[in-house]
């Protein structure tokens, strides 16, 4: 339930700087209504307890000393793999160009037997 104290963590942190910009204390924040019976904030948990004991973060782990030759070498097989990709993204977009062409003139097409068929009338 890691996730329950860090959200823990962070509302007593908010609570902490609202109260710091404010200046008012969760205690002058009680309303009262007739029917409702008053509500009283709930105390905040100590923070700075709850940051001593957070998890401690480790260190990033530094890169092998012989990354940099193998990048160099790889460069090539990049180069490659990007100019495939570029090759089939031009081919797909081809062939949408070829599939839109062909649509707009089989539409075409029937728009214009329809109106042989069925010639508009001559004006009067």
């Amino acid at each position: 339930m890691k996730w329950m104290r860090e959200r823990d963590l962070l509302i007593a942190q908010t609570m902490a700087f609202v109260q710091s910009v404010t200046g008012k204390k969760p205690e002058a924040e009680i309303f009262t209504r007739g029917d409702v019976p008053a509500v009283r904030p709930t105390r905040l948990p100590d923070v700075e307890a709850m940051l001593a004991e957070s998890v401690s973060v480790p260190e990033p782990q530094k890169p092998p000393q012989n990354s940099m030759p193998a990048l160099r070498a790889g460069r090539s097989e990049y180069q490659s793999d990007i100019q495939a990709r570029v090759e089939k993204f031009r081919a797909h977009q081809a062939r949408f160009n070829r599939e839109r062409e062909a649509y707009c003139s089989a539409t075409v097409a029937r728009m214009q037997a329809t109106l042989d068929k069925y010639p508009a009338p001559r004006p009067k």
